[in-house]
């Protein structure tokens, strides 16, 4: 049996999941550190957002391996925004029901 995989290329990718680790475990203690400075109720939602947007983004990127496949990230892109068109459309196209009618 033979593998693909050298030694290097497994330290490589070990050294970017204890990267993106740390860059996890700093962001909890940003989101712990922000919690304690009471900012406004506004402000403290969008800074939540924010470090857990980066923070999902990591996983999904280097855990679950998204960030090699950009094709069908953005297949899945693209049918969610046309999803979402539709669904925005339902309503203009309901709100006048009766209007042709007539």
């Amino acid at each position: 049996m033979t593998s693909d995989h050298t030694a290097a290329d497994i330290d490589r990718h070990v050294r970017v999941y204890i990267t993106v680790f740390v860059a996890l475990m700093a962001l909890t203690l940003i989101t712990v550190t922000i919690s304690y400075l009471h900012l406004p109720l506004p402000m403290a939602v969008t800074v939540a957002l924010l470090v857990a947007t980066v923070k999902g983004s990591l996983v999904a990127c280097y855990f679950m391996h998204l960030i090699s496949e950009k094709k069908l990230i953005y297949a899945v892109l693209g049918l969610t925004g046309a999803f979402f068109l539709v669904l925005l459309a339902l309503p203009v196209l309901t709100v006048h029901d009766g209007f042709w009618i007539h």
